[in-house]
C-alpha cells in the first residue's frame, strides 16, 4: 500500500493549514493564501528528488498520461505502442486523443519486450509507452535505443513505479516525458493525483498550458486577463493534494526502503521452493512493491491462489485483478465500444481494419501472465507478518504443486 499506510500528522497538519488559509485553488488569491502555494512547492521537491528539470502536477495518473500525450502532440490517426501488461488507463489516455493503441508483448520482467517493440513500430507510430508495472523498471537500454533509432518520442509511465530506479536513473526521468499516479494504493499517496515530468521546456510548457484550459500563466497579468495557448483541460491539481504530497514526498525513501528489505525478507523465505521469479531489469532499481514468482500452469495459479486466500493471503494483480490490467481481458476496446454511438465513426482510426486486436493475439503476454502469482508488499510488514505469508505459500505449494 506504500504512502498510504504512513499518512499521520503531518499531511493532517499540512491539509489543516491549506483550510485554515481559505484558499483550495493552486493559481492566484497571493494575500489570502499568503504567498503560499503547496502544489507549485509540492512540483519543486518532486523534481528535484527525481533529478530533473520540470514538473507538472494533475489530478491524476491517468490524467497525466493524457496531458503528457498532448504535450506530445499526439493524435488522430496516430498509433502508441504500449505493454500488453498495464493498467486499463494507459489504453484509455491513448483512446482519449483518438490516437490507436498498439499493444507489445511483454517478457519475464512483465515489462515491455523491446524485440516485439521493434516488431510493431510502423510509418504511423507517434509514441512509444513503457510501463514500469508493479515497481519494477522496464529495459530501457533497449528500449530508448530503439525509440531513438526511429526516431520517437518516449513518455515512460512510471504511476506504479514512483521512486524505482534503472541504472542509477529514476523511472520517469529517462524518457523525453514520464508519469507518476499518487492515488491511494501508489507508493506515495495523495487521495488521488498524478504527476508529468520532462527535462523538456517546451514540453513541459504545452503540458502546463494543456491542464488548465490553455492559460499561459503569465504573473504580470490577472488570470481573466490572459490569452490561451490553444484549447485544453482542467486537470488541476488542488492545494490539499498538493500539501499532502509535499508531506508524502519526505517519506518516500522510507517507504522503498521498507519494501525492499520486506520483499527481500519474504523471497529469502520462499527462495528454497524453487520458484521462477520475475526477471529483474536492475535488480537495485526495484522499488519492492510486490514479489512474482511463476508456476507450472495458469489451472496450478487458481489452485494455488485459492490456496493462499484461505489461508487469509490475498494476491496483488496477478491473478487477482488481471481483468483490469490485460490488453487480452479488455473487451470495450476489441469491441471499439463508446458512449456517443456503438461504435466510433468511420473516421475514427480506431475503428480501421488494421487496428483490431482480439483475444489470443498476445500469446507470450498471455502465457506469461497466466502462470504468475504477486505477493503484496506493504511498509508495515513485521516479521510476523511476513512470516505469515511464507508459512502459506509453503503450504500452498505443498497442497497444489
Amino acid at each position: 500500500m506504500g504512502g498510504s499506510e504512513l499518512i499521520g500528522k503531518e499531511e493532517k497538519a499540512a491539509v489543516s493549514d491549506v483550510l485554515d488559509r481559505g484558499v483550495l485553488f493552486r493559481y492566484g488569491f497571493d494575500a489570502q493564501r499568503k504567498g503560499i502555494y503547496k502544489v507549485a512547492e509540492f512540483e519543486r521537491d518532486f523534481a528535484k528528488y527525481m533529478g530533473i528539470k520540470y514538473c507538472q502536477a494533475v489530478s491524476s495518473g491517468t490524467t497525466a498520461l493524457r496531458t503528457a500525450l498532448a504535450a506530445m502532440g499526439v493524435g488522430p490517426g496516430d498509433e502508441v505502442i504500449t505493454t500488453a501488461f498495464t493498467f486499463v488507463a494507459t489504453y484509455e489516455a491513448i483512446l482519449e486523443t483518438r490516437a490507436v493503441p498498439i499493444p507489445a508483448e511483454i517478457d519475464k520482467s512483465l515489462n515491455m519486450d523491446p524485440a516485439d517493440l521493434e516488431k510493431k513500430i510502423t510509418s504511423r507510430t507517434a509514441a512509444i509507452i513503457p510501463v514500469h508495472m508493479l515497481g519494477v523498471p522496464a529495459r530501457m537500454d533497449e528500449i530508448m535505443q530503439i525509440a531513438r533509432k526511429h526516431k520517437i518520442p518516449v513518455l515512460e509511465d512510471s504511476a506504479q513505479a514512483t521512486g524505482s530506479s534503472y541504472k542509477g536513473k529514476k523511472t520517469g526521468t529517462i524518457g523525453d516525458m514520464g508519469i507518476y499516479s499518487f492515488d491511494y494504493v501508489k507508493t506515495i499517496t495523495t487521495g488521488e493525483g498524478g504527476m508529468v515530468a520532462t527535462d523538456s521546456e517546451e514540453l513541459y510548457r504545452r503540458a502546463e498550458y494543456f491542464h488548465d484550459h490553455g492559460h499561459i500563466h503569465n504573473p504580470a497579468i490577472p488570470r481573466g486577463d490572459e490569452d490561451r495557448a490553444f484549447p485544453g483541460m482542467n486537470f488541476r491539481m488542488d492545494e490539499m493534494a498538493g500539501a499532502m504530497g509535499a508531506e508524502q514526498l519526505k517519506k518516500l525513501d522510507y517507504v522503498l526502503r521498507r519494501q525492499r528489505e520486506n520483499k527481500a525478507q519474504m523471497k529469502e523465505g520462499i527462495a528454497p521452493l524453487g520458484f521462477e521469479f520475475r526477471d529483474l531489469p536492475d535488480p537495485a532499481g526495484d522499488g519492492g512493491d510486490c514479489l512474482i514468482f511463476f508456476l507450472p500452469s495458469a489451472a496450478k495459479v487458481i489452485e494455488f491462489g485459492k490456496s493462499l486466500g484461505q489461508k487469509g493471503i490475498g494476491t496483488k494483480i496477478l491473478p487477482s485483478g488481471m481483468n483490469w490490467h490485460f490488453f487480452d481481458n479488455f473487451p470495450d476496446m476489441m469491441e471499439r465500444r463508446t458512449l456517443h454511438r456503438e461504435k466510433c465513426p468511420f473516421t475514427c482510426p480506431y475503428q480501421a481494419k488494421e487496428f483490431m486486436y482480439k483475444k489470443g493475439d498476445l500469446p507470450k503476454s498471455k502465457e506469461l501472465l497466466e502462470r504468475a502469482i504477486a505477493l503484496g508488499i506493504s511498509v508495515n510488514m513485521d516479521d510476523a507478518a511476513i512470516k505469515k505469508v511464507i508459512d502459506a505459500v509453503k503450504s500452498a505449494a505443498k497442497e497444489v504443486l
